[in-house]
């Protein structure tokens, strides 16, 4: 948990990030990886044809934008208290639980703006902002597999 900082700033910086990744990938066995890799697969995946079947319905995500953000700050503020007066393995799953659903709900809000907003020199943008969403699902999803195995 204490590599997401450096990872997340250096997000854009393509060897150290790799590096940053692949020392967060160090801490956790060859299964909980595994494991971790293969459910961020399945509901990238899942969560984005939902996405493109529901914008082809006309369905909107726009008015997910303020919920995530709120719900990021509670995450950040919930990370900050962890720091200073660890709970144990309980918080650190719910801690988990909730960021991987939080980044669920942030797959599918920056999935619609790629569908709809972005015109097309902004899609750089919206790719880097899946790829911070799908990373930091894979990550959320680590802790929870890290703290059960404890």
């Amino acid at each position: 948990m204490q590599l997401l900082c450096p990872l997340y700033y250096y997000h854009q910086k393509h060897p150290v990030n790799y590096l940053l990744l692949g020392l967060v990938l160090c801490v956790g066995t060859g299964k909980v990886i595994l494991e971790s890799a293969i459910l961020t697969t399945v509901v990238v995946l899942s969560l984005t044809v939902y996405t493109f079947w529901a914008a082809k319905r006309g369905y909107d995500f726009n008015f997910l934008g303020p919920f995530l953000f709120g719900a990021l700050i509670v995450l950040v503020v919930f990370a900050m208290i962890q720091v200073f007066f660890p709970l144990g393995r309980t918080s650190v799953m719910i801690y988990g639980f909730l960021a991987s659903v939080i980044f669920c709900g942030y797959i599918v809000y920056d999935t619609d703006n790629l569908i709809k907003r972005y015109t097309y020199d902004e899609y750089i943008w919206a790719a880097v902002s899946l790829y911070l969403d799908i990373i930091n699902l894979f990550l959320s999803l680590l802790t929870i597999f890290r703290a059960l195995q404890r």
